[in-house]
């Protein structure tokens, strides 16, 4: 048994090894992000572009993205009304 308490790890499969970070992953591209928080915004998505995404983004970047979309999108709507109530 190893220090771990698992019983060598040898039977893990690639996508366990990448998702505990031992294995090489593909990085995605900020687009890549970008598309993935705004397909969120909206709702839609398809499982395999989800799979997709879940296997490349790490969740930091999917934070980052959407704090920056959620606060453009407000600054937007300010920006809107103050735009349409102005005399």
């Amino acid at each position: 048994m190893s220090e771990h308490g698992d019983s060598g790890g040898a039977g893990r499969g690639e996508a366990e090894k990448n998702q505990a970070g031992e294995g090489p992953q593909a990085k995605a591209s900020p687009l890549q992000v970008l598309r993935a928080v705004l397909w969120s915004f909206i709702g839609i998505r398809k499982s395999s572009g989800y799979a997709d995404d879940v296997a490349k983004i790490k969740p930091v970047q999917v934070i980052i993205a959407g704090v920056l979309v959620a606060a453009l999108f407000v600054g937007s709507l300010v920006v809107l009304v103050k735009f349409l109530t102005a005399k």
